[in-house]
């Protein structure tokens, strides 16, 4: 009988993909030298330079970020805050920890005026619909730096943020490989232990970035440990939690599933 993960299933572009594995303390650099492997022959075989990164300061984009640079692929992460608020943020520093410990090559390009621009002309908007202008923006100024320095864009959403749709559609969602798609957040913090991110990265809230003081579990109403736990052994070890879990997963199956196409039937 397969174990509850391996029946897991998540939509990308040609299907389903199947996790297959747990990524532990002990398989953590058996597992850093396959992922980053598989990110080296998707860049080199379509003889791209490399892979441009959005930089939030968080853990998913710092693994990322660490896992190219261990398969010496050529990445250059790109910080997009929105205005000041965000450059005087906890994120912004950690994120300049990061580089200034492992040398990794950046800039820094501010979103916010872009972001007013699109706001002011479209006029009235609810405010997810504004707030999710801005993972838009960084994608949209993400793939027009790849396309002019023949890179790809890398993505960062882990199985966690793919299975309860915790993604913007178009935005953050979107890449041209992910490395961290079948992986869950606890998988995801033992390979950022045996990379060497900061401390301060691994230990704290994960956050979208939408605002500062943001926390992802704060707006899901779920810990990562209980989605884990879910994916893992088919539980969260909570009925409410499990319920939660479930609803979202069908709510967001919409952002998984590949563009419809009309095809006539003949």
């Amino acid at each position: 009988m397969k174990r509850f993960y391996e029946r897991v299933f998540v939509m990308n572009e040609k299907g389903y993909d199947e996790k297959k594995f747990v990524i532990t303390e002990d398989t953590a650099n058996e597992h850093i030298r396959s992922i980053g492997g598989f990110v080296r022959d998707i860049v080199t075989g379509a003889r791209r330079k490399g892979v441009v990164l959005g930089m939030s300061g968080g853990i998913d984009c710092s693994v990322v970020a660490r896992l190219c640079q261990e398969a010496g692929v050529y990445v250059k992460l790109f910080m997009l805050p929105d205005e000041d608020n965000m450059k005087k943020g906890s994120s912004h520093r950690d994120a300049l920890a990061l580089i200034d410990k492992f040398g990794f090559d950046y800039e820094v390009r501010d979103i916010g005026t872009a972001c007013r621009a699109v706001e002011d002309e479209l006029g009235l908007l609810n405010d997810l619909s504004r707030l999710n202008i801005r993972p838009r923006m960084r994608m949209m100024m993400l793939y027009a730096v790849a396309q002019n320095e023949s890179c790809f864009v890398i993505g960062t959403g882990n199985l966690d943020e793919r299975l309860l749709g915790y993604f913007t559609k178009w935005g953050d969602g979107a890449s041209d490989l992910n490395p961290l798609g079948l992986l869950t957040k606890g998988e995801v913090r033992i390979l950022a232990r045996h990379l060497g991110v900061p401390t301060a990265i691994v230990d704290k809230p994960a956050s979208a970035g939408l605002f500062e003081g943001q926390t992802d579990e704060d707006e899901l109403g779920i810990s990562y440990d209980q989605m884990d736990a879910f994916i893992l052994r088919g539980t969260s070890g909570s009925v409410e939690a499990d319920s939660r879990i479930m609803a979202r997963m069908a709510m967001s199956r919409h952002k998984l599933e590949p563009i419809r196409v009309y095809r006539a039937i003949v």
